[in-house]
């Protein structure tokens, strides 16, 4: 049973992406399948348990990680190179 959620959650996390929006999509669902399969595995003991939270988990994720997104903002590095938000620029 831990293959098989070790599985999951590895599908799962395989998500590549190649923007910040798609990254953040992509990490919310990784993290949220994985999440769900552990939940869904505690409470029912099953697999079919663990493979529901993994899909209930994975869609409440992506679904987070879509509208915790900021327009219109970028990320840059500072001179200490810190990681900051700023706005961007006209036409990216």
């Amino acid at each position: 049973m831990f293959r098989q959620i070790a599985l999951a959650g590895a599908a799962a996390l395989t998500l590549a992406a190649c923007t910040a929006h798609e990254n953040r999509v992509g990490t919310g669902a990784g993290l949220g399948a994985a999440a769900g399969a552990v939940v869904g595995a505690a409470t029912t003991g099953d697999v079919e348990g663990a493979l529901v939270g993994a899909a209930v988990g994975g869609a409440a994720g992506a679904i987070v990680g879509h509208v915790t997104d900021r327009p219109g903002y970028c990320y840059a590095r500072d001179q200490y190179g810190r990681t900051i938000v700023v706005e961007c620029p006209p036409g990216y």
